[in-house]
């Protein structure tokens, strides 16, 4: 028997409450005289949580400050990120807070993100976070005097290139991110919010259409499949179905693409829209309906209904020379359950490709068969 590994608890921080920390103790060091060695920050959901600082300097016009981002027990790419922040004082703006990008933060080059295009990756939740804490921190300095807080990461572009950055036309280093302050084990919340934000990027582009996949192979398979839309149209949902899709209808896409092979396409099908493998069990019997139905024996059927996997039930139906008409049925599946009145009927046409585990086209189907 396979021993199941549990997974940590350990809660974290996001980029945004740890560069928001950074520049709260860079400005408390330019008005005190010290960078203090940790600092005292409002998280976004209001909690106040202490973070170690390094790297502490300050005179009388700059101060810099460093906060290594401990992202708990989430598999984060950014965790011991050094969210850095330079403070200098602006003497001829009193009042004004101005936050700017330096090296490892992307640069936006797109619309659709809900930010200016030319500006850094910082996202609204955070920004007015660490605004917060700088004027906090700052008190009667601003009276007479402005701040510019430059933030930066020294290995922003090297970690950017393991997120969606590129692809929501972010460049040159990672996004600050974060609508709590805290990042949950295992909720991949910034991957999410990456999902959310490419369907923003791809409504902007004017095809009225948005690809979702769950995965890379399953991508790679959709541009083949449509490659008349361009790459900001495809998006990697993972098991996020329920957030893309959502975010499609609030964005007035009319038309949605699903690709994806027989196991995900199973949980959409029976009615899962988080498609994680630890949210619930693959429905076999489902699949041992659907070959029913297409006259496999009650045979094979009961082989498809007992196993642990969606796969073997593709094979199975491979073998018998009913594949095509398996997946066909799948994806007619996947349609009826998720155009139903009571979850997205009307709201957007829907096709369901279908692929193998090779990358190559088994079947679809369409919500205006």
């Amino acid at each position: 028997m396979e021993k199941t590994v549990r997974r940590g608890t350990r809660t974290g921080f996001t980029t945004g409450a740890c560069t928001a920390a950074a520049a709260r103790a860079a400005v408390q060091g330019l008005v005190q005289g010290a960078v203090p060695e940790t600092i005292d920050c409002l998280l976004p959901n209001g909690d106040v949580v202490r973070f170690s600082v390094h790297d502490g300097r300050c005179d009388d016009l700059t101060a810099h400050a460093m906060v290594i981002k401990d992202a708990g027990d989430d598999p984060d790419c950014t965790d011991k990120a050094h969210l850095t922040a330079d403070v200098q004082r602006l003497p001829d703006q009193p009042g004004v807070v101005r936050l700017l990008g330096g090296f490892g933060i992307g640069t936006v080059t797109m619309a659709g993100l809900g930010l200016e295009v030319g500006g850094p990756a910082i996202n609204p939740v955070p920004r007015r976070n660490i605004e917060d804490n700088v004027r906090a921190a700052a008190g009667a300095l601003l009276e007479h005097a402005g701040l510019a807080v430059t933030l930066s990461v020294p290995q922003g572009v090297e970690m950017a290139k393991k997120t969606l950055n590129a692809r929501l036309g972010i460049l040159g280093g990672i996004s600050i991110l974060g609508t709590t302050g805290i990042v949950k084990p295992y909720s991949t919340s910034a991957y999410r919010a990456s999902v959310v934000q490419g369907i923003q990027v791809a409504a902007t582009l004017g095809h009225g259409v948005v690809v979702l996949t769950t995965g890379g192979r399953t991508e790679q398979f959709t541009m083949q499949q449509r490659p008349e839309l361009p790459p900001a149209c495809f998006v990697q949902m993972g098991d996020f179905l329920r957030y893309a899709l959502d975010e499609a209808v609030a964005q007035g896409l009319r038309r949605v693409v699903i690709g994806g092979m027989v196991g995900k396409l199973t949980k959409i099908a029976q009615g899962e829209t988080i498609t994680h493998a630890n949210r619930a069990e693959v429905d076999t019997q489902l699949l041992a309906d659907l070959a029913a139905g297409l006259g496999a024996s009650a045979e094979d059927c009961a082989a498809i209904a007992a196993a642990e996997t969606a796969r073997f039930a593709a094979e199975r139906m491979q073998a018998l020379g009913l594949s095509a008409a398996f997946h066909t049925a799948l994806a007619r599946a996947v349609v009826n359950t998720l155009m139903s009145p009571t979850r997205y009927g009307g709201q957007f046409q829907l096709q369901v490709l279908v692929c193998d585990f090779d990358g190559r086209k088994v079947a679809e189907a369409c919500s205006d068969d």
